[in-house]
């Protein structure tokens, strides 16, 4: 299934379990962005005249959106915004998970939140003027609380710590046969300053400006959460700091609008762990990293003809910007 027709169908067959007495859908139109999931909005209303405004989060056509990528599956990604709301954490609230007979697919529903995901908007429109010198302290202090969640009580996730991504990641850059001096010597450099472990703890995974949900108030809500993992939690704090997510603001550390004794402080002041600032050069090094074989791998895609899309082409271009980016961190460290 997946053209709007059968999808509005189907969720108007599945109304009375998100909307009491609900019967109509209005204003079903795809999200852009979203590249490994679909994204839906619409409306619920009922016979009443009561309207829920909801977001459909679906995998590609309805399927299992785990089998082609990191993604750790729609329901599990439900049921950590669920903890996350539980624990006062800024999410949309799921309304509900569809099961295999909903003819859906692999999917969830929640609620529509209002605010700005686009990161230029955020970084640049007037509007947002008095959200961003806020934004890297509300960010430390989610951050703080997506690490207190216990993870005994959470679904079961996969272990990743900075040395398994490394492994992980070479593997992929080394099946290119690209020699990139700049990622051997990426490598090399963290290899050789690895950080002592901090205990394990859920970690978002892609923290940063377009899984964000801002309005002029600040931080609204934390969004796709499909690469979450348990791990070290000086990875969300370094992933927000990488110049690709600052958007063309590579002044402010953090996310492109504010700084990193910011983001830290917020952090701290919510319950984490101490952080001193040179603990995440190392996580901020490993990121660009990752970011830069990311982009190889978009390249491959495009140049193999298996995705000749415009986007795969853009996305792996960039490959220099992340060596750039390398370079710079080890010039600071």
């Amino acid at each position: 299934m997946g053209n709007t027709q059968e999808i509005e169908a189907a969720l108007r067959r599945l109304c009375p379990f998100f909307l009491s007495g609900g019967q109509t859908i209005e204003n079903l139109k795809r999200l852009s962005g979203g590249a490994s999931q679909e994204t839906w909005a619409f409306d619920a209303v009922s016979p009443s005249g009561q309207r829920e405004e909801l977001i459909l989060r679906r995998a590609p056509s309805g399927q299992d959106g785990s089998r082609s990528s990191a993604a750790i599956g729609l329901a599990k990604e439900a049921a950590l915004i669920e903890a996350a709301a539980r624990a006062g954490i800024p999410v949309p609230k799921v309304t509900y998970v569809c099961r295999e007979t909903d003819e859906l697919g692999e999917a969830f529903i929640m609620g529509r939140l209002s605010g700005e995901t686009i990161a230029p908007k955020i970084l640049r429109d007037p509007k947002f003027a008095g959200a961003r010198p806020l934004l890297a302290r509300q960010c430390g202090k989610a951050l703080a609380g997506v690490h207190a969640l216990k993870t005994e009580q959470l679904p079961d996730l996969a272990l990743s710590d900075g040395l398994d991504q490394i492994d992980q990641y070479e593997d992929i850059y080394r099946s290119f046969d690209l020699p990139k001096p700049v990622f051997e010597l990426a490598m090399a450099w963290l290899r050789a300053h690895t950080p002592k472990r901090r205990s394990n703890v859920l970690v978002h995974g892609d923290f940063r400006l377009g899984n964000l949900m801002v309005d002029g108030g600040g931080l609204v809500g934390v969004l796709d959460w499909e690469l979450a993992h348990f791990g070290d939690p000086r990875e969300d704090l370094a992933w927000i700091c990488i110049n690709s997510w600052r958007f063309g603001n590579p002044g402010n550390r953090v996310g492109g609008f504010g700084g990193l004794d910011d983001l830290l402080a917020g952090y701290s002041e919510a319950g984490g762990v101490v952080i001193d600032p040179a603990e995440i050069d190392w996580w901020e090094m490993l990121g660009s990293l990752k970011w830069g074989i990311m982009c190889l791998i978009m390249y491959e895609a495009f140049r193999s003809g298996a995705d000749p899309s415009v986007e795969r082409a853009t996305i792996g271009r960039r490959v220099s910007e992340a060596e750039i980016d390398i370079l710079n961190v080890l010039e600071r460290v």
